[in-house]
C-alpha cells in the first residue's frame, strides 16, 4: 500500500541499528526545539540583561506547560497510530489521524484563551521579580497567542513518529530554528524590541515550521495515507474517547513537570533576580541535555508500540535494554560536560559575574539527577509504548508534584540550604519516576494488560 513509503516496520531487523538511526534525528529535533527559547535567552542576555533572562525563563515555563498538555494528547495519538501500524490496521490509522488533528487544534485555541485571560494572576502568583515583570508579560502574551502553531507542529511530528519517520520532524524544526535565529537578531538586536522581539521571533519561527509541515504532508498525501479532505477531519467518537482516555493521563504527566517548575521557580524568585536568572540559565542548559537524551525515549516508544501491536513482547523488551545502554553512554558524556565546561556554558547566556559565580552551586546540585534520567528513557518509553498512561501519570505526580515541590521546599526552606537546596530537590525528584518504572518493567506486571490494538 502507498503508506509504506513513509511508515517503517520495526517488528523485524536489528534493534540496536534501528534504534540508533531512529534516535539520532529525534535528538537533533529535540535539541533544535529547545533552541527556540535558548536563542531567545542568549540574545536577550546580550542585549537586555539579567532581568530580561529572568523574564524569558519565567514566561517560557508557562508556555511550555500548556504546550506539554497538548503534547500529551499528541503522544496518545502516536501510540494508537504505532499500534495500528503494527497490527496492520491502516484504515483505522486514517481515522485516528483526522480525529487527532481536530482535537489538538481545538485544545490549543482553548488553552491559549485561558492563558491570555489569566495572565495577570499567573505572573503575580509566580512572584516574578519586579525588574522582569513587564517584560515577562509581553513575552507571555505573544507566545500564548501563537500556541496553535506550537501545538500544530508537535501534532504533525507525533503522527510522523508513530509511522516511524523521524527525519521530517527534524527538517521542520530546523526551518523554525533558522527563522527564529535570524528574527531574534533582527528584532531584539538591531531593532531593539527587547523581550517582545524575542517572543515574536519564536512565534513566527514556529508558524513557519507548522505551515511547512502541513504543506509537505499535503503534497505527499498519497504516501501519507491521509487525503486532507474536510470529511477526514471528522472527530470519530470511538477514537476521540481512546485518545482522551490515553491522552488525559499523558497530558497530566507532561503538565506535572512544568507545574512543579513553576512552584520551584516561585520559591527561587524569592531569593532575587540573580538566583532567578541563574536557575533560568541552568534550567535551559539542563533542558537541552534532557531533550537530547529524550530523543532515545521518543524513538523507543513507537518501536515498542509496533512490537506490542504485532504481539512480539520479547522484541519490545529488547528495545528497552538498548535504550538503557544508549542512555547510560549519553549520561556519562553529559556529566563530564557539566564538570569540565559547566561555567563556560553559563557564560554563553549571561555576562553577569554574579550569575557566573552562582552557576557552580547549580551544577553541584543538578548532577545528582542524571542517573535517574538514564533509567527513565527506557522504562518510561515502555510504559507509554504499551499504553499504560495511568501508571505513567501516577509516577509523574510522584515525581513532578509530590517530590519535586516537596524536596525543593524541604532542602531549600526547611533545612535552609537556599539555592543549592532548591536545585537539589528539583533534581532528586526524578528518582520518583525512574525507580518505580524500572521495577514495573522488570517485574513483568505489564504482561497482564490488554493490547490497545485489539480495540481499534
Amino acid at each position: 500500500m502507498a503508506t509504506k513509503s513513509i511508515s517503517k516496520d520495526f517488528t523485524q531487523g536489528s534493534i540496536p541499528r534501528q534504534l540508533l538511526w531512529f534516535t539520532l534525528p529525534f535528538m537533533a529535533s529535540n535539541a533544535l526545539q529547545v533552541l527556540y527559547s535558548t536563542i531567545d535567552m542568549i540574545v536577550v542576555g546580550k542585549f537586555v540583561g539579567t532581568a530580561g533572562i529572568s523574564a524569558v525563563s519565567q514566561s517560557s515555563q508557562i508556555v511550555n506547560f500548556v504546550t506539554m498538555v497538548c503534547l500529551g494528547f499528541s503522544n496518545a495519538g502516536q501510540v494508537l497510530i504505532s499500534q495500528a501500524l503494527g497490527a496492520g490496521k491502516r484504515k483505522e490509522m486514517s481515522r485516528i489521524i483526522g480525529t487527532l488533528f481536530s482535537l489538538i487544534l481545538i485544545l490549543s485555541v482553548v488553552l491559549s484563551a485561558i492563558i491570555l485571560g489569566g495572565r495577570v494572576w499567573i505572573l503575580d502568583w509566580m512572584n516574578i521579580p519586579k525588574e522582569s515583570y513587564s517584560m515577562a508579560m509581553n513575552y507571555l502574551i505573544i507566545c500564548a497567542a501563537g500556541l496553535i502553531f506550537t501545538a500544530g507542529y508537535n501534532m504533525v511530528s507525533a503522527v510522523l513518529r508513530g509511522m516511524g519517520d523521524s527525519k521530517r520532524p527534524f527538517l521542520f524544526i530546523g526551518i523554525a530554528s533558522a527563522v527564529n535565529l535570524v528574527l531574534d537578531l533582527l528584532f531584539t538586536g538591531w531593532l531593539r524590541m527587547g523581550v517582545a522581539g524575542a517572543a515574536w521571533a519564536t512565534i513566527i519561527g514556529q508558524a513557519a515550521s507548522f505551515l511547512f509541515s502541513i504543506f509537505y504532508l499535503y503534497k505527499h498525501k498519497e504516501s501519507f495515507g491521509f487525503d486532507f479532505k474536510l470529511k477526514r477531519f471528522l472527530i470519530h467518537k470511538k477514537y476521540a474517547s481512546m485518545i482522551a482516555a490515553l491522552g488525559t493521563p499523558m497530558a497530566i504527566q507532561s503538565g506535572c513537570i512544568n507545574i512543579s517548575m513553576l512552584f520551584v521557580n516561585s520559591m527561587i524568585n524569592e531569593v532575587g533576580v540573580v538566583a532567578s536568572a541563574t536557575f533560568g540559565v541552568g534550567g535551559r542548559i539542563d533542558d537541552i541535555i534532557n531533550k537530547i537524551s529524550q530523543g532515545i525515549q521518543h524513538a523507543a516508544m513507537p518501536m515498542i508500540s509496533q512490537n506490542i501491536g504485532a504481539r512480539q513482547p520479547k522484541r519490545a523488551k529488547k528495545v528497552v535494554y538498548y535504550a538503557w545502554l544508549f542512555s547510560a553512554i549519553l549520561t556519562v558524556f553529559s556529566i563530564l560536560l557539566y564538570i569540565l565546561f559547566g561555567k563556560q556554558l553559563f557564560m554563553v547566556f549571561s555576562d553577569d559575574p554574579a550569575v557566573h559565580q552562582m552557576s557552580g552551586t547549580f551544577i553541584k546540585a543538578i548532577l545528582w539527577m542524571f542517573p535517574a534520567l538514564a533509567i527513565m528513557r527506557g522504562s518510561g518509553a515502555f510504559i507509554q509504548g504499551i499504553g499504560n498512561a495511568r501508571f505513567s501519570m501516577v509516577l509523574a505526580l510522584l515525581d513532578g508534584v509530590i517530590l519535586r515541590i516537596g524536596l525543593s521546599w524541604f532542602f531549600g526552606i526547611f533545612l535552609e540550604w537556599g539555592f543549592f537546596g532548591f536545585v537539589l530537590g528539583y533534581g532528586l525528584a526524578a528518582y520518583g519516576f525512574a525507580i518505580p518504572s524500572m521495577i514495573y518493567f522488570l517485574s513483568g506486571f505489564w504482561k497482564k494488560r490488554k493490547i490497545l490494538a485489539e480495540e481499534l
